[in-house]
């Protein structure tokens, strides 16, 4: 698809590793001159922290069912909206979700949890960048994929996936690793509902793979590195992969099916940049001959 103001979303579960693929696109972008707007699915989040907490003290039951990944939990109308006006004029309102590790953010006085001020995205991008939840979602009331020009999917093993997010969220974001996993736990029926079927519809699909024992990934010390997995690359549709070149450049990769390719885990962010490379000046190429 060609469009104008063309979207890339890369959508994944908390803890999943989507900012690893946002930040080789960043490179990509900086290097190719590339004018990207950036937008995180946390910034759409319906609730502050402080505000959610106060809503399950309040209505305790709803503990088991009200998460992120959740539609009630997110401002999904305003996330559709942006998509179809980026899309049809290269604008759109966005604003930030604030993290413990967004330094710059908290230095300039906003407290962790809550949200930066709705304002208009940067005039003249190229394309829209989304990394978060539901970037590929459709449901009875919503349908954000049909804006989006390239989804890209990242989904780690199970288990591997709420390894990371207990490692991201116990170092990074100060919570108790009971805590981390009672939200594991809570946001189980989402996931499957919201999460999962977003892959079935992704172009390409990147998942971590570790060969390690990760059998109970609520005692394991340490998140298995790069060189301790491989990743399992898939290709959808029309989402051709040039598998020779592909092969010759990223050593020890191999093809376990047709649209299929295997690269060790420490050549991951090598495989994005040639898979991605090509697919960004597709797109941006078709901008420019609307």
């Amino acid at each position: 698809m060609a469009r104008e103001y063309p979207i890339i979303a890369v959508t994944g579960s908390s803890g999943a590793g989507t900012t690893t693929v946002k930040d080789a696109f960043a490179r990509m972008f900086a290097r190719e001159e590339v004018n990207a707007a950036f937008v995180h699915g946390d910034s759409f989040h319906r609730y502050t922290r402080e505000q959610l907490e106060k809503l399950l003290e309040a209505h305790p039951e709803q503990r088991q069912s009200l998460s992120h990944f959740a539609l009630e939990a997110n401002l999904l109308d305003r996330l559709e909206q942006l998509f179809q006006d980026y899309s049809a004029s290269g604008t759109g309102e966005y604003r930030q979700y604030i993290h413990a590790e967004d330094k710059e953010q908290v230095e300039a006085g906003y407290k962790v949890g809550t949200f930066t001020p709705w304002e208009a995205l940067p005039e003249g991008t190229d394309l829209l960048l989304y990394e978060g939840l539901h970037g590929g979602l459709v449901t009875e009331d919503y349908n954000i994929a049909q804006y989006v020009d390239l989804l890209i999917g990242v989904a780690p093993s199970i288990n591997l996936e709420w390894i990371q997010k207990i490692e991201r969220d116990t170092k990074l974001r100060g919570y108790s690793q009971e805590a981390v996993i009672d939200t594991i736990h809570s946001r189980m029926e989402d996931y499957l509902r919201y999460i999962l079927p977003q892959f079935s519809r992704t172009h390409i699909n990147f998942q971590r793979v570790p060969v390690v024992d990760t059998s109970n990934p609520f005692e394991i010390s340490s998140v298995p590195t790069a060189d301790e997995s491989f990743v399992v690359i898939r290709f959808r549709g029309p989402q051709k992969a040039d598998f020779p070149y592909l092969l010759s450049m990223i050593k020890d990769s191999f093809m376990s099916r047709p649209n299929t390719l295997v690269v060790p885990g420490a050549k991951m962010q090598l495989a994005i940049e040639l898979i991605m490379l090509p697919r960004m000046q597709e797109i941006l190429e078709g901008r420019r001959f609307k």
